[in-house]
């Protein structure tokens, strides 16, 4: 076989391999108002729903476990369709009405790239919530305009009633009459059944589940043993009724999976579960429930997501990279197969999303070294600001002025605020790395300064002799210049310790203390020291 056969043979390879991986399909599922710690697959939580099918993704797939979205349904919803944050889209809050700002229709979305402009053109469907409009009557073929070939789904952001509501069927209102939940996956199905079969598939799946009105789901779909479904028990027990809806979701989950299955195309399918913002404080499974959804502390803004298929290489693997909501928007296009996507970005339109498809290729990590989220209302309110994390550190800034800012891998449920202490050096970098990148980001704001002083692992007085210094459990001392030793908490209790050179601190419990040396000379020194035995 001569020279030029055998890269005439190569070069049908590749493209043939090509166009193998470009016919992949992508179904993205999205939960509503979820957290991690309801799923075993994404938390040691001992509370959580029987999941199954979404632990069975999990475990065929990558579990990403500091992945962020926005703090209520729109503005993520708004920020995976185009691929950028929400003050560049305009919307910053819940969409109730005709005055909330909406979603522009000349935004680019994922469904009009692979619609459109891929090589290979995709079929197109959204089935499920919208809430990205209002039922307007002149709004309810935006999401055929906007790049879908069939949308069915309620438009609102909740369904008053999970067995009766109204329901849009491309442009035209309709009413459902079946659990809602069912409905949807009913819908999923009918549509695939009669689609293009010659063309790959892009669906957006949004269930209603399990967001509020907390109810009683149908018997065959979860177990509610137990579970009355009156108005007293579901107000008394909003947990209970929260993981039925849970389950109820997961088990139609798996009746969309064996459909793909029993068509030959769940081999040949990626699919990403993810959940759009925290838990409602009804449900949340946290000290301070008022750190849940509409909030940009961690917990209302921390979701599971994992993504399976053939697309994964190496699966059952963890992925603690930082990533947004809005870089799957990047991330799906890449996985058709249509990577110079960009060059279809309107001139002066700003892309946020970066695609995390190395990872899933396992053949790098992220690009990204911090997330970013945000809330605004049209009536200001307290909790309204914009955030910023790391790997470790998180910075809140509250459109009041307010900041916070914490060690999220120590301090998890973000209760010991650090700028209300004196920082160690290696926290003040992270503040004002964080705070120069959000006021780049946004284009204002101001980074406070901090002193660092007597806080890190280890102090020295006047003469640059040692004072103490942290090691594991022990607190080791120069006791030639320290007379007295006490150890507060954080309400304020203290505790009075014998001077030794080595001091056994493995008695303390998981938080922040506050430890005051008085020296032989009168003055005093004051150290914070954040506990975490799992550290």
């Amino acid at each position: 076989m001569d020279f030029k056969k055998i890269i005439v043979i190569i070069i049908c390879i590749i493209f043939f391999k090509s166009f193998l991986f470009a016919q992949q399909n992508t179904i993205l599922i999205i939960a509503d108002d979820v957290s991690p710690d309801y799923f075993s697959a994404f938390s040691k939580n001992t509370d959580t729903a029987n999941t199954p099918n979404i632990n069975t993704l999990v475990k065929k797939g990558i579990r990403f476990n500091k992945v962020w979205s926005s703090p209520v349904c729109s503005p993520t919803r708004a920020g995976i369709f185009t691929g950028r944050y929400s003050f560049r889209t305009g919307v910053g809050e819940v969409i109730v009405n005709a005055s909330s700002p909406q979603l522009d229709t000349s935004e680019l979305s994922i469904a009009k790239l692979l619609k459109w402009y891929a090589p290979i053109k995709y079929n197109t469907a959204n089935v499920g919530k919208w809430h990205l409009h209002t039922t307007a009557v002149n709004q309810r073929l935006y999401p055929n305009l906007m790049g879908y070939d069939f949308y069915k789904g309620n438009f609102n952001g909740a369904i008053s009633n999970y067995f009766n509501y109204p329901i849009i069927v491309n442009g035209k209102i309709d009413t459902a009459k079946k659990y809602a939940t069912t409905q949807t996956v009913d819908d999923v199905i009918s549509w695939m059944d009669t689609m293009n079969s010659s063309k790959p598939f892009f669906l957006w799946v949004a269930f209603n589940a399990p967001h509020a009105p907390f109810h009683l789901p149908p018997s065959n779909l979860c177990n509610t043993v137990g579970l009355s479904g009156t108005t007293t028990d579901i107000n008394q027990n909003p947990k209970k009724y929260f993981k039925a809806a849970i389950e109820a979701m997961d088990t139609e989950i798996g009746r969309l999976l064996q459909y793909l299955n029993s068509k030959n195309k769940l081999d040949s399918t990626n699919i990403i579960f993810i959940g759009d913002n925290g838990n409602e404080n009804q449900v949340a499974q946290i000290s301070n429930p008022k750190k849940a959804k509409g909030t940009i502390y961690d917990y209302g803004v921390r979701v599971p997501m994992t993504i399976s298929g053939p697309a994964v290489i190496n699966p059952g693997r963890d992925c603690d990279e930082p990533i947004n909501t809005i870089d799957i928007f990047a991330t799906i296009v890449d996985l058709s197969g249509f990577y110079n996507w960009k060059t279809y970005i309107p001139n002066g339109k700003i892309v946020d999303s970066k695609s995390f498809f190395p990872i899933i290729k396992n053949q790098s990590n992220t690009k990204r070294t911090w997330i970013f989220s945000e809330i605004f209302k049209t009536t200001t309110d307290s909790f309204d600001g914009k955030t910023i994390r790391n790997k470790d550190f998180h910075l809140l800034r509250f459109s009041n002025g307010k900041e916070a800012f914490y060690n999220q891998t120590l301090d998890i449920e973000e209760n010991n605020d650090l700028t209300l202490t004196s920082m160690t050096s290696i926290e003040i970098q992270n503040y004002t790395s964080l705070c120069d990148t959000l006021n780049s980001l946004i284009s204002t704001g101001n980074c406070k300064s901090f002193n660092s002083t007597n806080l890190e692992n280890f102090s020295k007085d006047d003469n640059n002799k040692m004072l103490f210094q942290f090691s594991n459990d022990e607190l080791i001392i120069d006791n030639y210049n320290v007379k007295e030793l006490d150890i507060y908490d954080i309400i304020g209790n203290d505790q009075r310790v014998k001077i030794e050179n080595h001091i056994d601190l493995s008695f303390l419990s998981n938080g922040l203390y506050l430890i005051v040396f008085k020296l032989q000379n009168g003055n005093i020194v004051k150290s914070r020291l954040l506990r975490n035995k799992s550290y």
